[in-house]
């Protein structure tokens, strides 16, 4: 079966074929048409307007159909027109209208177009932006008008001035029996300039950290390119996927050169995941980072006919210890002689099932050893040397805390580090040690070893 082809005459030029395809049952959309491009922006223009320009598209290879050019009308919007440099802007891309409607009977179901695109940004400053979409659009009816589609991203404004937004390429992806991808690019970029504004001096100092991701979009277990620029030279920078405001569990690392440069590759397998970010530290701090860049889980979530689709949920838990026992029994040592009299700390469990970014620290301290008639032993003769151990599985490494003496001050037994992913279980033990003076009194001493998770 051939794509259908619709034609249209505008008054006063020549007859032009808007041509669209389909690749019925699969559901590949081509946006394209013919049409003139729009006049360049005002040098000094601050209000978003929606432009026109040529784009080269071109269809799933499964449409059987050639590449296509046509005209894209698209518009630029920012939440402040106004920032200071310094300042994160959104950025909302949309293109206004398809060049044509639906050329086919076959109606497309709601749901299964995820846009992704780039922002052309010049002027004061230059770079990419990248833009995503949600995988939401209305029922498309056979011979129906395509809906307009909005992609948001965000960039942070580096230098004072005019900064001007101009719209790229974009990419349509398809969930609909298959996962297509239909890319349309800007045939003579940049093109118009859709959106002006007016960055002024901040005052203060400037994160001019950067990241560019290779793709907006791609499948779960992915991996996507991942450049960053103006990082710490030699630093280790955590690439990371975001979902909204908190992290997920794809992360990867890569280390800037001399230049504070680095590349790296991020597999995002998280099927919420909304943004990637790069930092550097233990967690995402936005003073050290850069980010987050629009980035889309493509594929799955559709139901086909006849089938049910299952949902579960994972719940966060508590941070929570556990002891082997209660009391433990030193070895005696002999009058006169004092030493050391050993034991073995009752194994503590730490189970981490809150599924945040956040480690956790066990910490322990003692009370003097009374004795008969009130004699006693100082809280600092007694001394132990920890060890931890994480279940296999366990996102935590677990680090036992050192050896030494224990004390009424307290020291720490083992710990985990913060991260964008922690938790697990984990077994703690330790050596003990108390010094025993010589000539202590003889009979029975005993103290109390207190602690406290965090």
């Amino acid at each position: 079966m051939s794509p259908a082809v619709r034609r249209s005459d505008s008054p006063g030029t020549r007859r032009r074929s808007r041509r669209w395809a389909a690749a019925l049952g699969v559901g590949a959309l081509v946006v394209t048409g013919g049409g003139l491009l729009a006049g360049p922006a005002q040098a000094m223009a601050t209000a978003s307007v929606a432009v026109d320009f040529p784009t080269h598209c071109i269809p799933p290879a499964i449409a059987g159909i050639p590449p296509i050019d046509g005209t894209t009308s698209a518009q630029i919007s920012v939440d402040n027109a106004a920032p200071k440099v310094g300042d994160t802007v959104t950025v909302t891309y949309t293109v206004v209208k398809p060049a044509a409607s639906n050329p086919v009977d076959l109606a497309l179901p709601a749901d299964i177009m995820t846009p992704t695109g780039k922002v052309t940004v010049a002027g004061a400053q230059s770079a990419d932006i990248t833009v995503a979409g949600p995988k939401k659009n209305d029922p498309v009816p056979g011979k129906g008008e395509f809906p307009s589609f909005s992609m948001t991203g965000t960039f942070t404004v580096t230098a004072p001035g005019q900064i001007t937004l101009s719209p790229g390429d974009y990419n349509i992806h398809t969930s609909y029996i298959m996962e297509l991808d239909t890319p349309c690019t800007v045939t003579d970029p940049p093109a118009p300039v859709s959106q002006t504004i007016l960055a002024t001096d901040g005052g203060g100092q400037v994160n001019e950290r950067a990241i560019q991701l290779a793709a907006a979009s791609g499948a779960a277990g992915d991996q996507v390119g991942v450049t960053g620029s103006k990082f710490t030279p030699g630093a280790s920078v955590t690439l990371g996927g975001r979902a909204g405001d908190a992290p997920t569990g794809d992360t990867a690392t890569a280390t800037a050169d001399g230049s504070g440069a680095f590349t790296g590759q991020l597999t995002v397998n998280d099927p919420a995941t909304t943004a990637i970010v790069a930092y550097e530290g233990e967690a995402w701090d936005a003073a050290k980072g850069a980010g987050p860049q629009a980035y889309t889980v493509t594929g799955g979530g559709e139901t086909p006919d006849g089938s049910q689709k299952l949902t579960s949920t994972v719940k966060a838990g508590t941070l929570s210890m556990t002891q082997a026992g209660d009391s433990v029994e030193l070895s005696a040592v002999d009058f006169g002689e004092g030493g050391a009299s050993t034991g073995a700390l009752r194994t503590v469990t730490v189970k981490d099932f809150r599924g945040g970014p956040a480690g956790w620290s066990l910490t322990g301290k003692v009370t003097d050893f009374k004795g008969p008639a009130g004699a006693a032993i100082g809280a600092s003769a007694l001394g132990w040397s920890p060890a931890c151990t994480a279940k296999a599985g366990s996102p935590s490494t677990c680090a036992a805390g050192s050896e030494g003496p224990v004390g009424s001050a307290g020291a720490t037994l083992a710990s985990t580090p913060n991260g964008a992913f922690t938790g697990g279980e984990f077994t703690v033990d330790a050596g003990l040690s108390l010094d025993v003076p010589a000539y202590s009194a003889t009979g029975t001493y005993s103290g109390v070893l207190t602690l406290t998770l965090t």
